[in-house]
């Protein structure tokens, strides 16, 4: 329930801390208290037996009715924990989903994220069923269904129900991409990290006013446009993509999948990260891009490394990012999406990687398209 209070237990480093706090906030509890510990998920409780006791009395102070675990939890780990503390226990995959809920606005996305919480409730169907009901089967390979046998098929018939809709989902998505591949124009795709800053990037290269916020997850679906470039002869297909997250379960980018995609298909990839945060923080964020982009088999050498919110750094700042070995081995370009700075330069760089200059002298460029056997 929205704006009810929450206590969060989690890993005791600073981005761990802070990345599950703006979680929990964004999927709109208030949080009052927090708890670490080095490895969270061991015991019958999902945390340690003295940690479990230590969260009963601390939400009793605090008024918590919801325990946020920043790690997978089995339901029977969940139960027990529950019983304990007298709150509702909502793990990191949980949370994630439930952000999706209310972030989803058009029926594809709607559809992703059903999918994706029927995954999440798939292993535990049975856990909880038996946990009700106290164990009890209706005899040794019994004739007659029991609970576990109805809510299994239930939960598959609805999955297959979505997987239907969504393949004609994308059934159209191809049709379109199709359509769109006639135009001769190269496919350019923005990723990163959420609130990397990509749909703002997205709305100055577009001249759109898509929605812009700091909140986790505000793009949930893919949007394309035809953007021109500079003197008009250079166009480009532009979409931008849900963002990022450390730790996401492979079923959820398998979910997401129809979105994402686009990603592999791009002839470009603009990876997006925000330059203005600590090294740290910087690393485990690109390194959780990088292993989103290799799951989806994304090509490295088509990928752009976009250094956003350069605006925030100062001279001896600005030179330790422009030379920090994070970042090896990508093609970067500084820029500022907010104020503008560094478009040019990223927008001759596109040029120059989806047009190159065509061999026979007083030709025009060709687009650069990436060809496909899907």
């Amino acid at each position: 329930m929205p704006n009810e209070k929450a206590t969060i237990v989690t890993y005791p480093d600073e981005f761990s801390k802070e990345e599950i706090k703006e979680l929990a906030l964004r999927a709109g509890y208030t949080v009052v208290g927090m708890i670490t510990q080095k490895r969270v998920v061991k015991s019958e409780y999902g945390v340690g037996v003295g940690k479990a006791e230590e969260l009963r009395d601390m939400v009793s102070k605090n008024g918590s009715k919801i325990l946020v675990i920043d790690e997978v939890v089995t339901s029977s780990q969940a139960n027990k924990l529950a019983t304990v503390t007298r709150c509702e226990v909502v793990d990191r995959d949980r949370l994630i989903l439930n952000i999706f809920a209310r972030r989803a606005v058009t029926t594809e996305a709607k559809l992703q994220v059903q999918l994706a919480e029927l995954r999440y409730e798939m292993p535990r169907a049975r856990d909880a069923v038996r946990y009700s009901a106290n164990g009890e089967r209706a005899g040794f390979m019994g004739m007659g269904e029991t609970m576990v046998d109805i809510k299994f098929r239930a939960l598959k018939k609805r999955m297959v129900f979505i997987k239907e809709r969504l393949e004609r989902a994308q059934a159209n998505r191809n049709l379109h991409r199709t359509e769109r591949r006639k135009l001769g124009l190269p496919f350019v795709s923005l990723a990163g990290y959420t609130s990397s800053g990509k749909t703002t990037l997205f709305n100055k290269l577009a001249d759109e006013s898509r929605e812009e916020s700091p909140d986790l997850f505000t793009t949930l679906t893919t949007t394309m446009r035809a953007v021109s470039f500079a003197d008009q002869r250079r166009k480009i297909m532009l979409s931008d993509t849900v963002g990022f997250i450390s730790r996401i379960p492979t079923y959820m980018v398998e979910s997401f999948k129809s979105t994402l995609e686009e990603l592999t298909y791009a002839d470009l990839v603009l990876l997006m990260v925000d330059a203005s945060e600590e090294r740290e923080s910087m690393a485990i964020k690109l390194n959780s891009c990088r292993e989103i982009l290799d799951q989806l088999a994304v090509d490295p050498k088509k990928i752009i490394l976009v250094l956003n919110k350069i605006d925030r750094l100062e001279g001896a700042a600005l030179r330790q990012v422009e030379g920090d070995d994070l970042f090896a081995g990508f093609t970067i370009v500084k820029i500022s999406a907010v104020k503008g700075d560094g478009l040019r330069q990223l927008k001759n760089r596109i040029i120059a990687m989806t047009y190159p200059p065509n061999p026979k002298a007083g030709q025009e460029a060709v687009p650069q398209r990436m060809e496909f056997s899907h």
